[in-house]
Protein backbone atom coordinates (compact mmCIF):
# COMPACT_ATOMS: atom_id res chain seq x y z
CA UNK A 1 0.00 0.00 0.00
CA UNK A 2 2.71 2.26 1.15
CA UNK A 3 4.81 1.76 -2.35
CA UNK A 4 1.63 2.84 -4.58
CA UNK A 5 1.43 5.97 -2.75
CA UNK A 6 4.83 7.06 -3.31
CA UNK A 7 4.59 5.76 -6.88
CA UNK A 8 1.09 7.99 -7.19
CA UNK A 9 3.21 11.06 -5.74
CA UNK A 10 6.02 11.07 -7.59
CA UNK A 11 3.40 10.70 -10.66
CA UNK A 12 1.63 13.95 -9.72
CA UNK A 13 4.70 15.86 -8.57
CA UNK A 14 5.75 14.79 -12.27
CA UNK A 15 2.77 16.01 -13.80
CA UNK A 16 2.76 19.54 -11.67
CA UNK A 17 6.19 19.70 -13.07
CA UNK A 18 5.13 19.87 -15.97
CA UNK A 19 2.31 21.98 -15.86
CA UNK A 20 4.51 24.86 -14.34
CA UNK A 21 6.92 24.26 -17.32
CA UNK A 22 4.05 24.93 -19.60
CA UNK A 23 3.00 27.70 -17.80
CA UNK A 24 6.07 29.47 -17.50
CA UNK A 25 6.58 28.63 -21.00
CA UNK A 26 3.32 30.20 -22.12
CA UNK A 27 4.35 33.49 -19.82
CA UNK A 28 7.76 33.79 -21.45
CA UNK A 29 5.35 33.42 -25.11
CA UNK A 30 2.85 36.07 -23.65
CA UNK A 31 5.87 38.05 -22.26
CA UNK A 32 8.13 38.12 -25.49
CA UNK A 33 4.54 38.79 -27.66
CA UNK A 34 3.96 41.95 -25.67
CA UNK A 35 7.66 43.30 -25.39
CA UNK A 36 7.90 43.19 -29.19
CA UNK A 37 4.93 45.61 -29.59
CA UNK A 38 4.59 47.25 -26.19
CA UNK A 39 7.51 49.23 -24.09
CA UNK A 40 6.72 49.80 -20.58
CA UNK A 41 6.65 53.64 -19.82
CA UNK A 42 5.73 56.37 -17.60
CA UNK A 43 3.09 58.47 -18.49
CA UNK A 44 3.49 62.31 -17.53
CA UNK A 45 0.54 64.93 -16.29
CA UNK A 46 0.12 67.82 -15.17
CA UNK A 47 -3.04 68.80 -13.59
CA UNK A 48 -4.91 65.74 -15.17
CA UNK A 49 -3.55 67.02 -18.62
CA UNK A 50 -1.50 64.06 -20.30
CA UNK A 51 1.70 65.59 -21.66
CA UNK A 52 3.70 62.82 -23.02
CA UNK A 53 5.76 59.80 -22.04
CA UNK A 54 9.73 59.34 -20.71
CA UNK A 55 11.87 56.70 -19.84
CA UNK A 56 13.63 58.11 -17.25
CA UNK A 57 11.24 59.07 -14.35
CA UNK A 58 14.41 59.95 -11.72
CA UNK A 59 15.67 61.98 -15.05
CA UNK A 60 12.57 64.04 -15.28
CA UNK A 61 12.39 64.33 -11.65
CA UNK A 62 15.80 66.25 -11.29
CA UNK A 63 14.95 68.38 -13.89
CA UNK A 64 12.11 69.80 -12.28
CA UNK A 65 14.05 69.63 -8.72
CA UNK A 66 16.44 72.07 -10.32
CA UNK A 67 14.00 74.45 -11.71
CA UNK A 68 12.42 74.53 -8.22
CA UNK A 69 16.28 74.64 -6.70
CA UNK A 70 16.28 78.47 -9.14
CA UNK A 71 14.10 80.67 -6.60
CA UNK A 72 16.07 83.35 -5.38
CA UNK A 73 18.83 83.12 -7.72
CA UNK A 74 19.47 84.97 -11.21
CA UNK A 75 16.88 87.91 -10.16
CA UNK A 76 14.24 84.97 -10.16
CA UNK A 77 11.69 85.57 -7.00
CA UNK A 78 9.36 82.94 -7.37
CA UNK A 79 9.13 79.61 -9.04
CA UNK A 80 5.74 78.59 -10.13
CA UNK A 81 5.79 75.10 -11.48
CA UNK A 82 3.42 72.56 -11.27
CA UNK A 83 5.14 68.93 -9.85
CA UNK A 84 3.65 66.13 -12.72
CA UNK A 85 2.05 63.21 -12.14
CA UNK A 86 3.66 59.94 -13.01
CA UNK A 87 1.84 56.74 -13.28
CA UNK A 88 3.53 53.46 -15.58
CA UNK A 89 1.87 52.46 -18.44
CA UNK A 90 2.36 49.83 -21.50
CA UNK A 91 2.47 51.97 -24.92
CA UNK A 92 2.82 50.47 -28.26
CA UNK A 93 6.08 50.98 -29.87
CA UNK A 94 5.93 52.88 -32.47
CA UNK A 95 4.44 55.83 -29.99
CA UNK A 96 7.10 58.22 -29.76
CA UNK A 97 8.85 58.50 -26.20
CA UNK A 98 10.80 62.08 -25.79
CA UNK A 99 12.20 62.79 -22.39
CA UNK A 100 13.19 66.34 -23.63
CA UNK A 101 9.70 67.54 -25.40
CA UNK A 102 8.15 66.63 -21.67
CA UNK A 103 10.65 68.35 -19.86
CA UNK A 104 10.08 71.43 -22.21
CA UNK A 105 6.39 71.11 -21.67
CA UNK A 106 7.04 71.32 -18.10
CA UNK A 107 9.15 74.59 -18.62
CA UNK A 108 6.31 76.11 -20.60
CA UNK A 109 3.98 75.50 -17.84
CA UNK A 110 6.24 76.78 -15.29
CA UNK A 111 6.09 80.65 -14.44
CA UNK A 112 9.44 82.65 -12.98
CA UNK A 113 8.38 86.12 -11.70
CA UNK A 114 11.87 87.64 -11.76
CA UNK A 115 12.75 90.65 -9.07
CA UNK A 116 14.69 94.41 -9.49
CA UNK A 117 15.41 97.32 -8.07
CA UNK A 118 14.66 100.67 -9.70
CA UNK A 119 16.61 103.50 -8.18
CA UNK A 120 13.73 106.53 -8.54
CA UNK A 121 14.37 110.05 -8.57
CA UNK A 122 11.68 112.90 -7.76
CA UNK A 123 9.19 109.61 -7.84
CA UNK A 124 10.31 108.78 -11.40
CA UNK A 125 12.48 105.59 -12.39
CA UNK A 126 15.61 106.28 -13.39
CA UNK A 127 18.05 103.32 -13.04
CA UNK A 128 17.24 99.46 -12.84
CA UNK A 129 19.89 97.17 -10.48
CA UNK A 130 20.17 93.50 -9.73
CA UNK A 131 20.47 93.87 -6.08
CA UNK A 132 18.79 96.00 -3.13
CA UNK A 133 22.81 96.53 -2.11
CA UNK A 134 23.47 97.95 -5.38
CA UNK A 135 20.26 100.78 -5.42
CA UNK A 136 20.80 101.32 -1.37
CA UNK A 137 24.35 102.13 -1.90
CA UNK A 138 23.69 104.36 -5.31
CA UNK A 139 20.53 106.03 -2.47
CA UNK A 140 23.42 106.33 0.36
CA UNK A 141 26.35 107.89 -2.42
CA UNK A 142 24.23 110.65 -4.02
CA UNK A 143 22.39 112.30 -0.45
CA UNK A 144 25.43 112.41 0.83
CA UNK A 145 26.56 114.42 -2.38
CA UNK A 146 23.58 116.33 -2.94
CA UNK A 147 21.15 116.82 -0.12
CA UNK A 148 22.94 119.97 1.54
CA UNK A 149 22.32 121.56 -2.09
CA UNK A 150 18.87 120.82 -3.26
CA UNK A 151 15.83 119.47 -2.34
CA UNK A 152 15.19 115.56 -3.74
CA UNK A 153 13.27 112.61 -3.15
CA UNK A 154 15.76 109.84 -4.28
CA UNK A 155 13.71 105.90 -3.03
CA UNK A 156 13.91 102.47 -4.36
CA UNK A 157 11.05 100.48 -5.62
CA UNK A 158 11.37 96.37 -6.15
CA UNK A 159 9.90 95.36 -9.69
CA UNK A 160 8.68 92.11 -10.38
CA UNK A 161 8.01 90.84 -14.00
CA UNK A 162 7.42 87.79 -15.85
CA UNK A 163 9.63 89.03 -18.70
CA UNK A 164 13.19 88.60 -18.00
CA UNK A 165 13.67 91.26 -20.44
CA UNK A 166 11.50 93.71 -19.70
CA UNK A 167 13.86 95.83 -17.63
CA UNK A 168 17.29 96.42 -18.55
CA UNK A 169 19.47 97.13 -15.54
CA UNK A 170 22.88 98.31 -15.59
CA UNK A 171 25.90 97.62 -13.06
CA UNK A 172 26.63 100.20 -10.16
CA UNK A 173 28.59 102.53 -11.88
CA UNK A 174 26.67 103.27 -14.75
CA UNK A 175 23.41 103.41 -12.26
CA UNK A 176 25.37 105.79 -10.39
CA UNK A 177 26.40 108.06 -13.63
CA UNK A 178 22.93 108.43 -14.54
CA UNK A 179 21.59 109.30 -11.12
CA UNK A 180 24.17 111.73 -11.07
CA UNK A 181 23.89 113.41 -14.42
CA UNK A 182 20.05 113.62 -13.49
CA UNK A 183 20.90 115.03 -9.71
CA UNK A 184 23.73 117.43 -11.43
CA UNK A 185 20.68 118.85 -14.00
CA UNK A 186 18.68 119.39 -11.18
CA UNK A 187 21.29 120.98 -8.95
CA UNK A 188 22.10 123.42 -12.34
CA UNK A 189 18.21 124.14 -12.27
CA UNK A 190 17.87 124.84 -8.52
CA UNK A 191 17.85 128.10 -7.14
CA UNK A 192 18.69 128.81 -3.09
CA UNK A 193 17.87 124.68 -3.30
CA UNK A 194 14.56 125.29 -5.25
CA UNK A 195 14.20 123.33 -8.59
CA UNK A 196 13.17 124.71 -11.45
CA UNK A 197 11.40 121.37 -12.95
CA UNK A 198 9.68 123.17 -15.60
CA UNK A 199 10.01 126.21 -18.20
CA UNK A 200 6.53 127.78 -17.85
CA UNK A 201 5.86 128.47 -21.56
CA UNK A 202 8.18 128.29 -25.03
CA UNK A 203 8.64 131.11 -26.56
CA UNK A 204 11.01 133.94 -28.05
CA UNK A 205 13.17 135.93 -25.26
CA UNK A 206 12.37 139.15 -25.96
CA UNK A 207 13.69 141.18 -23.00
CA UNK A 208 16.76 140.27 -20.39
CA UNK A 209 17.76 140.35 -17.32
CA UNK A 210 18.80 143.50 -16.46
CA UNK A 211 18.20 145.17 -19.93
CA UNK A 212 17.34 148.93 -20.06
CA UNK A 213 14.80 150.51 -22.62
CA UNK A 214 12.72 153.00 -22.64
CA UNK A 215 8.89 151.07 -21.41
CA UNK A 216 11.10 151.50 -18.24
CA UNK A 217 13.37 153.55 -16.35
CA UNK A 218 14.73 151.05 -14.35
CA UNK A 219 17.12 147.47 -15.18
CA UNK A 220 14.87 144.58 -16.38
CA UNK A 221 14.49 142.31 -13.34
CA UNK A 222 13.01 139.35 -15.44
CA UNK A 223 12.69 137.92 -18.82
CA UNK A 224 10.10 138.82 -21.19
CA UNK A 225 9.02 135.76 -23.12
CA UNK A 226 7.12 136.50 -26.09
CA UNK A 227 3.81 134.20 -26.89
CA UNK A 228 0.46 133.75 -28.42
CA UNK A 229 -1.97 135.46 -26.26
CA UNK A 230 -3.67 132.62 -24.49
CA UNK A 231 -1.04 130.26 -24.17
CA UNK A 232 -0.80 128.33 -21.29
CA UNK A 233 1.53 129.29 -18.59
CA UNK A 234 2.73 126.49 -16.05
CA UNK A 235 4.35 126.74 -12.23
CA UNK A 236 8.24 126.21 -12.78
CA UNK A 237 8.21 124.57 -9.48
CA UNK A 238 6.39 123.14 -6.50
CA UNK A 239 4.86 126.21 -4.14
CA UNK A 240 2.00 127.98 -2.84
CA UNK A 241 0.18 130.93 -4.37
CA UNK A 242 0.78 134.42 -2.17
CA UNK A 243 -0.76 136.31 -4.60
CA UNK A 244 -3.28 136.15 -7.52
CA UNK A 245 -4.87 139.92 -8.98
CA UNK A 246 -3.95 143.04 -10.35
CA UNK A 247 -0.51 144.60 -9.44
CA UNK A 248 0.02 148.06 -11.77
CA UNK A 249 2.78 147.36 -14.10
CA UNK A 250 3.00 143.93 -13.58
CA UNK A 251 -0.51 143.50 -14.83
CA UNK A 252 -2.42 140.52 -14.04
CA UNK A 253 0.44 139.03 -11.26
CA UNK A 254 0.59 135.32 -9.53
CA UNK A 255 3.49 135.15 -7.31
CA UNK A 256 4.42 132.00 -6.13
CA UNK A 257 6.41 131.29 -3.04
CA UNK A 258 8.23 128.20 -3.51
CA UNK A 259 9.90 128.30 -0.38
CA UNK A 260 13.85 128.81 1.00
CA UNK A 261 13.23 132.22 0.06
CA UNK A 262 12.09 132.17 -3.19
CA UNK A 263 9.08 133.66 -4.38
CA UNK A 264 8.53 133.63 -8.41
CA UNK A 265 6.87 136.55 -10.51
CA UNK A 266 4.04 135.81 -13.53
CA UNK A 267 2.76 138.77 -15.06
CA UNK A 268 1.62 140.21 -17.85
CA UNK A 269 -1.41 137.47 -17.86
CA UNK A 270 -4.59 137.63 -19.78
CA UNK A 271 -5.85 135.29 -17.05
CA UNK A 272 -5.56 133.97 -14.03
CA UNK A 273 -6.30 130.42 -13.33
CA UNK A 274 -4.98 129.95 -9.19
CA UNK A 275 -6.13 131.81 -6.52
CA UNK A 276 -4.23 132.69 -3.19
CA UNK A 277 -3.45 129.57 -0.86
CA UNK A 278 -3.55 127.38 -4.05
CA UNK A 279 -0.81 125.08 -3.87
CA UNK A 280 0.83 124.08 -7.02
CA UNK A 281 3.04 121.55 -8.29
CA UNK A 282 5.55 122.30 -11.25
CA UNK A 283 3.68 121.91 -14.31
CA UNK A 284 0.04 123.04 -13.25
CA UNK A 285 -1.48 125.57 -15.52
CA UNK A 286 -1.84 128.53 -13.51
CA UNK A 287 -2.36 131.69 -15.81
CA UNK A 288 -2.79 132.46 -19.54
CA UNK A 289 0.31 134.74 -21.29
CA UNK A 290 -1.48 138.16 -22.09
CA UNK A 291 -0.43 141.86 -22.45
CA UNK A 292 -2.09 143.31 -19.04
CA UNK A 293 0.00 146.57 -17.30
CA UNK A 294 3.19 148.00 -18.38
CA UNK A 295 3.72 145.60 -21.66
CA UNK A 296 3.67 146.44 -25.62
CA UNK A 297 2.45 142.93 -26.73
CA UNK A 298 1.55 139.21 -25.62
CA UNK A 299 3.98 137.94 -23.13
CA UNK A 300 5.29 136.72 -19.68
CA UNK A 301 6.97 138.20 -17.59
CA UNK A 302 9.07 135.59 -15.46
CA UNK A 303 10.66 136.78 -12.51
CA UNK A 304 12.67 135.11 -9.10
CA UNK A 305 13.30 136.92 -6.36
CA UNK A 306 15.74 135.07 -3.43
CA UNK A 307 14.77 137.21 -0.11
CA UNK A 308 13.25 140.04 -1.58
CA UNK A 309 16.36 140.64 -4.10
CA UNK A 310 15.47 139.92 -8.21
CA UNK A 311 18.29 137.43 -9.57
CA UNK A 312 18.97 136.57 -13.15
CA UNK A 313 16.46 133.48 -14.37
CA UNK A 314 18.84 132.18 -16.53
CA UNK A 315 21.06 131.32 -14.39
CA UNK A 316 18.99 128.42 -13.56
CA UNK A 317 16.57 127.99 -16.79
CA UNK A 318 16.11 129.39 -20.22
CA UNK A 319 20.01 128.74 -20.56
Amino acid sequence: MKFILNKQIKYCTKEWFKLINLVAIALFIIMTVIFMKYKLVCSVSISGEHIGYVQNKELVEEKVNDMLALEGTNNIAFVDCIVPEYNLAFINNNIDVNDNSVLAKIEENTKMTYKYYAVTLNGKQKSVVDSLEEAEKLVTDMKEKYEDNIKFTIGINELYTQDSNEYETVDIKVASKEVNTELKKIDDASVNGVYLAQKPISGVITSRFGSRESIRSYPHNGLDIAAPYGTQIKAACDGKVTFSGDNGSYGNLIIVDCGNGVQIYYGHCSKLYSKVGDTVKAGDVIAAVGSTGNSTGNHLHFEIKINGVSVNPQNYIYK
